[in-house]
């Protein structure tokens, strides 16, 4: 079965093209690195997938039209996390809320539970009790990512997740997410700037507004992708021409 499927996608903000007649298949189970410059339209592709942008042509998820998709197949983790920060709101509560959709003014003990369980997934235990205010860019991307793992999507859809974490952080949130796809076989599609995580995933999609290359690393960020992708090809992503550092 195709996790992903979309036809002519198109996205138009007014007179801006967003995205224009994007068509792919995303095979069940794989781990999809979506690179491309910035105003590619990675983002907005997501939120289309998501329903949360109007849309030209066809999606479906798991085989069925995309207004018929469970919500509770997808997990979804934003690039801009925009809260008040000073809403005495605790990380536990950010993550039941991935549950129940809404705010959760009371928290149920097996919501406490399943959001416990999520926030030791991504190592961030710790965090539970404490004030979304006070977390670091880093932690609130761990506490981010629980909210979306809580519900045990079969479709994780992650906006630059690795955003405010150091490189030691971002390992680890890499090993978190393998961990989870090795144990539950979902699909993920993660937008990156990260040329070595690009490498390392199953497939690869370069993005520019319109599909430039998508399949395997070793076929999708070849130099004549690049080169249509970005116009160029820039000293960073030549070191990953091949598959590894020069």
């Amino acid at each position: 079965m195709w996790a992903v499927e979309t036809q002519g996608l198109t996205v138009r903000f007014g007179q801006y093209q967003a995205l224009e007649d994007v068509s792919l298949k995303v095979p069940e189970g794989s781990f999809v690195a979506v690179v491309g410059p910035n105003g590619a339209g990675k983002s907005t592709l997501l939120k289309a997938l998501l329903g949360l942008v109007p849309f030209r042509g066809e999606v479906r998820i798991f085989g069925r039209p995309l207004a018929q998709a469970d919500p509770f197949w997808f997990g979804y983790v934003p690039q801009i996390k925009t809260f008040d920060h000073t809403f005495p709101a605790l990380a536990l509560e950010l993550v039941v809320s991935g549950l129940r959709r809404a705010w959760p003014f009371r928290v149920g003990e097996k919501e406490r539970e399943r959001a416990l369980e999520a926030l030791g997934r991504v190592g961030a235990l710790e965090l539970a009790h404490r004030p979304l205010g006070r977390l670091s860019g880093g932690q609130l991307q761990r506490v981010y990512l629980a909210r979306a793992l809580v519900r045990r999507p079969r479709l994780l859809l992650l906006d630059e997740p690795a955003t405010g974490v150091d490189r030691l952080g971002e390992v680890d949130l890499y090993r978190h997410l393998e961990a989870y796809q090795e144990e539950t076989g979902a699909t993920i599609l993660m937008i990156t700037h990260d040329w070595e995580a690009a490498h390392h995933a199953s497939h690869v999609l370069v993005l520019n507004r319109r599909v430039i290359g998508f399949g395997p690393p070793e076929r999708a960020l070849s130099e004549e992708c690049l080169r249509q992708a970005f116009g160029h090809l820039g000293h960073e992503h030549a070191l990953f021409l091949g598959g590894g550092r020069a």
